[in-house]
């Protein structure tokens, strides 16, 4: 019988709040210093509001949907205890209480919801994203939660995904496409970030944070925590490196726009993976993940012509699809239970690749469908043309980020 563990919620509780740290502040700054300096301030409010109607959703019923049990036909949870009623301070989760279970979980849905903006900055209606986000994290965060994590038909498929490879990044990065294409490119598609150094600051805070998002995943204060966060600040360390590298060979000098897009790549890509690889595996997973995504960028975005305007597809889509198929290559049998490629299981990377494809189709589909659905709805949900060119902190909220007077 599990019992009630101080420790381990302690760790969780500090996890808890360094998960908030990377959604609000880390990601605010992040994108806010890559965006124009017109829409800095749009950038950041669609951050926080994304994050706190998804709050709201999860307490209310979101969490109940994504982990109540039983599993209906493994594709969504079963309807129970809204409001969190019925939930007291004594349950447990684990040996954690389930009330800082739902915090933990509240947090990685935020977090979904707040990324898929980056790809949508400047160009679209607050009001349309105020409706697009509760409607998205029903339609698509909750049953993948629930696939993955929560019992659903990934999960009993053994389908490996520690901290949010397929739940975050994949599922935040497709559908951010699929809302970038419904949009249409920017009328000027160069992005000069206005304030790297808000970058540098965003990224760093988002370094940080990630050790509880992938430390605390397995919700105890334990050697699998240790190696989760040696194993996520090593591929992010070598993904830097490598990013550098590509950079240097390519435009003939580092850039720490390059530098900060390469940790976070690696961040990215060791998410899934870190409960289950050694140093080793991490080491291989952190120098592919910037490959791959500077192939996105710097390739597959101009020649297919999307506009992803952060490249949250390139970073998090791109480099999560690798981390997830990765994790059934590189799995070690003594640290996550379950054997991956080098290890004697090849069947794992085949179940890894249908929650990679599962996750794309279905969360593309849906957010595809819905944006479509809003822009017919609405007259569009893109702003107007006097609008994008004049900037989105003076025309939707009538504020500034800088003082000219």
């Amino acid at each position: 019988m599990v019992m009630f563990s101080a420790g381990d919620t302690a760790w969780v509780l500090i996890c808890s709040l360094l998960v908030l740290l990377m959604s609000i502040p880390a990601v605010a700054f992040f994108y806010g210093g890559l965006s124009k300096r017109k829409n800095v301030l749009n950038t950041m409010f669609l951050t926080f509001i994304a994050f706190s109607i998804v709050s709201v959703i999860w307490v209310v019923f979101g969490y109940q949907f994504a982990f109540g049990e039983p599993s209906i036909y493994g594709f969504i949870g079963s309807p129970s205890n809204f409001f969190l009623q019925g939930i007291g301070l004594d349950d447990l989760t684990g040996s954690i209480p389930t009330l800082l279970f739902v915090m933990f979980q509240c947090a990685f849905a935020g977090l979904t919801a707040a990324l898929i903006s980056g790809a949508l900055v400047g160009r679209m209606k607050t009001k349309a994203w105020v409706i697009f986000i509760p409607i998205w994290a029903c339609l698509v965060y909750l049953p993948i939660a629930h696939w993955v994590w929560g019992g659903g038909w990934l999960m009993q498929m053994n389908a490996l995904d520690f901290a949010g490879g397929t739940v975050v990044h994949i599922n935040s990065g497709i559908s951010a496409l699929a809302v970038a294409l419904v949009l249409g490119k920017r009328r000027s598609t160069a992005l000069i970030p206005h304030n790297l150094g808000y970058a540098v600051l965003g990224a760093a805070l988002l370094w940080f944070g990630w050790m509880g998002f992938n430390g605390g995943s397995g919700l105890a204060a334990d050697g699998l925590a240790a190696n989760a966060i040696i194993v996520s600040n090593v591929s992010a360390a070598v993904a830097l490196i490598v990013w550098c590298i590509l950079d240097t060979y390519i435009v003939g000098k580092p850039t720490i726009l390059g530098a900060i897009s390469g940790g976070v790549a690696g961040l990215v890509a060791i998410t899934p993976a870190a409960g289950f690889v050694d140093v080793f595996g991490a080491l291989i997973i952190g120098a592919i993940a910037p490959l791959v995504s500077y192939f996105a960028i710097y390739v597959l975005k101009s020649k297919l012509g999307y506009d992803d305007a952060l490249d949250v597809w390139g970073i998090h889509g791109m480099s999560g699809m690798w981390g997830a198929i990765a994790t059934g290559i590189f799995a070690v049998p003594a640290i996550g239970g379950t054997a991956g490629l080098i290890y004697g299981n090849p069947g794992q990377v085949l179940i890894q690749i249908i929650s990679v494809l599962a996750t794309i189709v279905y969360a593309f589909t849906i957010s595809f469908v819905l944006a479509k659905i809003l822009d017919k709805a609405m007259d569009g949900i893109r702003v107007d043309e006097s609008q994008e060119i004049g900037g989105l902190d003076s025309h939707l909220h009538e504020e500034s980020a800088y003082n000219f007077n």
